[in-house]
């Protein structure tokens, strides 16, 4: 996608050592590329009907075509055109009244054809946009990413390199492949080349696949989870001097799997080009591997052009002409897209650019959005989730919306709360046991006894033994230090394990010791 060479000698691998960041700033403006795979939830895969469920046992989800084997012919899984289609439409694209798909020739070992089938020079989906926002110390600022393309191909299998130290075939002592992901649908989202980010390039990369992501999963077309491989980003870095008007030779960062990692991915590359540019070598066409360990990447292949993978019309497919009607009757199931939900949201909660900024940072919009929908007010579903929620999914490494708790169960503590039937602390035990598998809220709260003590016959005793307990403290409240009753309140709520109406209890303490 980025063009061009550089004069002076190739550098590769192991060379001159990075630049800093600001430096590299100074003297090169990045242009950047992002191919991005989305793993699509059929049921089945692209064409065959294989399962396609993750985590299965290696090898149980083949069959002769996505084997390869002899005689064996694909059809095309409808769902995925569906799919395809609602991004494209989405993504601002124009839908092909015509398209086919192509065979992708090369060798991997996890690709049981020894070709891809996808779309080349005619894809469904083309000449798109995303707009996406970056938080800057001026405010944020929006760009416009373009897009190049979406197209449809099938997924290729699993390779693992056993024996060895890095995980990768050098010094491994065997590979084993897993065809079970070989054939799944895969829809492949290519950006145009991205132009005059500047410093914040990375930024920008990272708020293109999480905007993406949000968009896909909006769809309901893929889970989109990073860290299993459904959505997988190649990302593309080049230099050009400031002022020039030729972009640098490009490298591509593959299969980098996290939103973090992709800004890493282009700062650290920004770094190695300026560095190899500054000794006056040439930056190599090449794909690299990110390394999560150091935020750098290595060298893998060099990289090939379109022509050296000998695309073809595949014989075995007849093209995909969706209809007017068709594409349009796709257009009319779109949901409220991420965007424009984030501003209704914002409007309709009131929030600031800070708080809404906040829900993003922590992946919770939905979330908070499903809880409010459930009945809670927005400040406490926001409060619920973006404090005590996030807490405990940092705590356990999780995502926040993997957490073993629903919108509907987080609406209901807080009901409770709202009720007076429970006090915040207690509604945190709540929240513990639900989250603990000991059931929903109501469950919780009558397997473990937590319901605010507020009657007066089960509170008096409490109250009773808190002022035989600290005379000084009720003499006090008896001279008119009515602050002193706080020291009172406080024994009741020891007394009853923290259920006791706070409120109540103070109230009973002066009505005992004779304050109006």
């Amino acid at each position: 996608m980025v063009g061009a060479v550089t004069n002076g000698p190739a550098t590769s691998g192991v060379g001159p050592a990075p630049v800093a960041f600001d430096d590299a700033m100074r003297s090169y403006e990045p242009v950047l590329g992002l191919e991005t795979h989305v793993e699509l939830g059929t049921a089945s895969k692209m064409f065959c009907s294989c399962a396609t469920a993750f985590g299965a046992a290696p090898n149980t989800q083949v069959c002769p075509v996505c084997l390869a084997l002899p005689g064996s012919l694909p059809v095309v899984n409808g769902a995925a055109v569906e799919s395809a289609i609602r991004l494209g439409l989405a993504l601002n694209c124009s839908v092909a009244s015509w398209c086919r798909f192509a065979r992708k020739n090369y060798f991997y070992p996890d690709m049981p054809k020894n070709y891809q089938i996808s779309q080349y020079d005619e894809p469904l989906c083309s000449d798109g946009y995303l707009d996406v926002t970056v938080d800057t110390p001026e405010g944020p600022r929006e760009f416009r990413v373009e897009i190049e393309r979406v197209h449809m191909e099938e997924d290729t299998g699993k390779t693992a390199h056993m024996g060895g130290a890095t995980g990768r075939i050098h010094g491994a002592e065997y590979s084993i492949v897993d065809y079970n992901r070989a054939g799944i649908p895969l829809l492949e989202i290519v950006t145009k080349p991205i132009e005059h980010t500047g410093e914040l390039a990375p930024q920008v990369a990272r708020a293109y696949v999480a905007e993406l992501r949000d968009l896909v999963r909006s769809l309901g077309i893929s889970d989109v989870r990073m860290e299993q491989g459904s959505l997988r980003c190649d990302v593309n870095v080049s230099l050009m001097p400031r002022g020039g008007t030729e972009w640098g030779t490009r490298s591509e960062t593959k299969n980098v799997n996290s939103l973090r990692s992709v800004e890493r991915a282009v700062r650290s590359e920004i770094e190695r080009q300026a560095g190899v540019l500054n000794s006056g070598g040439r930056v190599v066409q090449e794909t690299r591997h990110f390394q999560e360990n150091t935020g750098t990447s290595v060298p893998g292949r060099s990289k090939e052009e379109a022509q050296d993978y000998r695309y073809f019309p595949d014989p075995d497919l007849v093209p995909v002409a969706p209809s007017a009607e068709w594409v349009e009757e796709l257009r009319a199931t779109l949901p409220e897209l991420p965007a424009a939900k984030r501003a209704r949201i914002k409007a309709e909660w009131s929030l600031s650019d800070e708080e809404l900024r906040d829900l993003v940072n922590a992946d919770a919009i939905e979330l908070v959005a499903a809880t409010v929908e459930a009945g809670a007010p927005p400040a406490d579903a926001r409060k619920w989730w973006l404090n005590e929620l996030s807490r405990r999914a940092t705590e356990t490494e999780v995502e926040l919306a993997d957490l073993p708790i629903t919108p509907e169960q987080v609406a209901r503590v807080v009901a409770l709360v709202a009720e007076g039937a429970l006090t915040n602390k207690l509604a945190r035990q709540v929240v513990d046991g639900v989250l603990n598998g000991e059931g929903d809220p109501d469950t919780v709260v009558e397997a473990r006894g937590l319901k605010v003590v507020s009657d007066d016959s089960a509170l008096g005793a409490a109250v009773d033994e808190a002022i035989a307990g600290d005379p000084d403290a009720a003499e006090k409240v008896r001279n008119g230090k009515v602050a002193a009753a706080g020291a009172l309140v406080g024994a009741v709520m020891r007394a009853t394990r923290g259920q006791a109406d706070a409120g109540r209890a103070r109230a009973l303490i002066l009505e005992r010791l004779g304050v109006q």
